[in-house]
C-alpha cells in the first residue's frame, strides 16, 4: 500500500495548525505569543529573508536608478569652467526636486489602496482562499485604473500651478519651466506605473517578491540607458537635458507595466496569483469595502504625509537654489537607506497578514519581532557607511563646493536616523499587514504634519539655522515616530483587527 502523500512545507507557517477562535482567545488572554516549539527559528528567518532579499534588490536598484538619474541631471554642464561650474547641474537638480512632492501627492490614493490590496491578499492566502486573493487583485486593478486616469489628467493640467506653489517664489523662472516640462511628461505614464504598483502589491501580499524584482530591474536598466541617450544626446539622439530624464523614466515605467501584466496573466503552477481576464472586473462590494477599510486610513496618512512634506519642502525651497539642490541630493541618498527598512517591511506585512489570516497571532508576533531584529542589524551597518563616507557620495551628484560641504554634514544626520527609521518601517509594515492603518495614520499626523513642520519653520525662520534646521526637524520626527509606532506594536492590539473581505481559514 502506497504511503499517503506528505503535505509540502514551503514556510514556517505551514508547520502550525490553523488557529480557531477559541485558541486565539486563549492566546490573547494569556499573552502567549512565543514561537511554537514545532517551528525552528532558522525556518522563520528563512521566510523573512526569502521575501526581503528580492524586495531589497528591487527597491535598491530602483533607488540607485533614481540616484543615477539625479547624478546625470546634476552633471549637466559639468564641463563648464570657472564660476559657472556646477551651476547648470544644480539648477537641473532643483527642477527635478520641485516635482517630487506633486508626483507623490497625485500617487497618494493609489499607494493607499495598494496597502489594502497587500493586506487582503495576504489574509486570504493565509486562510487558504486562493480564488478570493485573485479577486482582490482584480478589484484593486479596477479601482487603480479609474483613479489613476483622473489623477494623471489633473496632474497634467495643473502641473505649472503645482510647481510654482512648490517654488515658494524663490526659484529662477527657467528652473520652474524645466520642472513643469518634466512633470507634464511624467503624467503621461501615471496610469501605467499605478497599475504596475497594484500588481506588485498583490504579489507581495502573496509572498512573491521575486517577480517584481525582475520586471523592475529590467525597467531600471532601460531607464538608465535612456538617460544616457536623452539627457546628453548620445548616439545621435536629441539632447533633451531635464526633459530627457523624464522621457527615460516613463519609457522604463511602460516596460515594467508590460512585464508585470505578462507575469500575472501567464499561468504558472509556481505562482500563487493569476490574473484571469475571463473572470471580469465586475465590482465586488465585500472586497471593495475591505480594501477601503484598510486603504482609507492609509490614504489619510499619505495625504497628511504629503501635506507635511509640501510645507517642509517649501520651507527648504525658500532658502534658495543651492539649499534646495543640496536637500534634494541628501533626500535622494536617504531614500536609498529607506530601502533596507522597506524591504524588511514587505516581509513583515506579508507574513503578519498571512499568519493572522490563518488564525495564528503567535506566528504574526514572531515574524514581526525577528524581522525587526534583522532590520536593525543591517541599519547599523548602513549608518556606519553614511557617517564615514557620506561626503563622497554627495560629491557624485554635484561638485559645487557649497553643496558638497553642507551635504556632507547632513549625511551625519542621516546616519544617526538609520536604526530608528528602519525598525519603525518594519513595525509599521507589521501593523499594515494586520490592517491597523488607523494607528499609523495618527502617528503620521502627530509627527510629520505637526512636529516636523513646526520645528522646521521655527528653526529656519526664527533661529535662522538654514538647511541644518530642516534636518534637525526631520531627525526629531523620526525619533518620535519610532517611539509611537513601537508602543503600538508592543501593545499587541493590532492582532485583534478584523478585516472585511477576508474568509475564514480553509479546513486543515
Amino acid at each position: 500500500m502506497a504511503e499517503p502523500k506528505r503535505k509540502t512545507v514551503q514556510m514556517a507557517l505551514d508547520l502550525v495548525e490553523v488557529g480557531t477562535e477559541a485558541s486565539e482567545a486563549l492566546r490573547h488572554k494569556t499573552k502567549n505569543y512565543k514561537l511554537p516549539p514545532e517551528v525552528p527559528k532558522k525556518t522563520l528567518i528563512k521566510d523573512i529573508i526569502r521575501i526581503a532579499w528580492p524586495s531589497l534588490i528591487e527597491l535598491m536598484l530602483t533607488q540607485i536608478a533614481s540616484m543615477v538619474d539625479m547624478m546625470m541631471v546634476g552633471n549637466i554642464g559639468a564641463n563648464v569652467e570657472g564660476a559657472e561650474q556646477g551651476l547648470e547641474g544644480s539648477r537641473a537638480v532643483a527642477a527635478v526636486g520641485l516635482t517630487t512632492q506633486p508626483v507623490f501627492l497625485l500617487f497618494t490614493l493609489i499607494m493607499a489602496l495598494n496597502v489594502g490590496v497587500t493586506a487582503l491578499v495576504a489574509r486570504n492566502k493565509g486562510a487558504g482562499q486562493k480564488d478570493r486573493a485573485e479577486l482582490v487583485l482584480r478589484q484593486g486593478l479596477l479601482m487603480t485604473a479609474v483613479i489613476s486616469v483622473v489623477m494623471s489628467v489633473l496632474g497634467y493640467v495643473f502641473s505649472e500651478a503645482m510647481i510654482r506653489f512648490m517654488a515658494a517664489g524663490s526659484i529662477d523662472e527657467s528652473v520652474i519651466q524645466d520642472a513643469t516640462t518634466y512633470l507634464h511628461i511624467r503624467m503621461l505614464a501615471l496610469t501605467a506605473v499605478s497599475l504596475t504598483s497594484t500588481i506588485t502589491a498583490g504579489l507581495r501580499g502573496a509572498g512573491d517578491s521575486r517577480t517584481a524584482m525582475v520586471y523592475n530591474t529590467v525597467a531600471n536598466v532601460i531607464n538608465v540607458f535612456m538617460n544616457w541617450l536623452l539627457i546628453y544626446g548620445n548616439l545621435g539622439m536629441p539632447e533633451l537635458k531635464v526633459a530627457g530624464a523624464a522621457w527615460a523614466t516613463i519609457i522604463g515605467q511602460y516596460v515594467a507595466f508590460a512585464m508585470a501584466l505578462f507575469a500575472v496573466m501567464r499561468k504558472n503552477e509556481k505562482k500563487y496569483l493569476h490574473l484571469d481576464l475571463r473572470k471580469g472586473f465586475r465590482p465586488d462590494k465585500g472586497v471593495l469595502l475591505g480594501v477601503w477599510q484598510i486603504g482609507l486610513p492609509s490614504m489619510l496618512e499619505q495625504l497628511i504625509m504629503r501635506v507635511g512634506m509640501v510645507i517642509f519642502a517649501r520651507a527648504v525651497a525658500g532658502l534658495g537654489e543651492d539649499a534646495l539642490a543640496t536637500h534634494q541630493i541628501c533626500m535622494n541618498i536617504q531614500a536609498l537607506s529607506f530601502m533596507m527598512g522597506q524591504a524588511f517591511a514587505v516581509s513583515a506585512t506579508s507574513l503578519v497578514g498571512q499568519s493572522l489570516g490563518k488564525g495564528r497571532s503567535d506566528m504574526a508576533k514572531q515574524y514581526g519581532n525577528y524581522t525587526s531584529l534583522l532590520g536593525l542589524f543591517t541599519a547599523l551597518l548602513l549608518a556606519a557607511g553614511f557617517f564615514f563616507f557620506g561626503r563622497y557620495v554627495v560629491l557624485l551628484y554635484n561638485n559645487k563646493k557649497e553643496v558638497v560641504e553642507i551635504g556632507g554634514v547632513i549625511m551625519r544626520f542621516i546616519a544617526f536616523m538609520q536604526p530608528f527609521q528602519c525598525v519603525q518601517f518594519i513595525q509599521a509594515g507589521a501593523l499594515r499587514g494586520a490592517g491597523d492603518t488607523r494607528s499609523t495614520m495618527l502617528v503620521t499626523l502627530i509627527t510629520v504634519l505637526l512636529l516636523r513642520t513646526s520645528i522646521a519653520l521655527l528653526l529656519i525662520n526664527v533661529f535662522n539655522m538654514g538647511l541644518y534646521g530642516a534636518w534637525i526637524a526631520m531627525a526629531a520626527d523620526q525619533l518620535v515616530r519610532s517611539l509611537l509606532i513601537g508602543l503600538r506594536y508592543a501593545s499587541n492590539r493590532w492582532m485583534l483587527f478584523k478585516v472585511r473581505g477576508e474568509k475564514k481559514p480553509a479546513a486543515a
